[in-house]
């Protein structure tokens, strides 16, 4: 019954700050400057995760780091991401199968 409870209040817990912006923010105008901070959160916080793990990339980091500039030209001819993620994982995958 504990694990019942702490579930609830956990995901109590995470909807709150979810739902309080979907039902408040319709009765405020925000400018366009805030709204364009708040679109680019998503891509700052995907950013600080990516970025340690390019760096640590098991014995060889510069193979990450080639991965990762890899993947930044792909997004940048406007391929779509998930054809981004694929074509980065493949782009390692050969790095390492050459032992490069």
């Amino acid at each position: 019954m504990r694990m019942v409870v702490l579930i609830s209040l956990m995901g109590l817990v995470t909807f709150i700050p979810r739902a309080i912006p979907a039902f408040c923010l319709d009765r405020f105008h925000l400018s366009k400057r805030f709204e364009m901070f708040l679109k680019l959160i998503p891509y700052t916080a995907l950013t600080a995760m990516v970025f340690p793990a390019i760096l640590s990339v098991g014995d060889t980091p510069w193979i990450g780091v080639l991965g990762g500039l890899f993947a930044i030209v792909c997004a940048w001819k406007d391929c779509p991401t998930i054809l981004v993620v694929i074509a980065t994982i493949a782009f390692v995958f050969v790095l390492y199968s050459f032992g490069l």
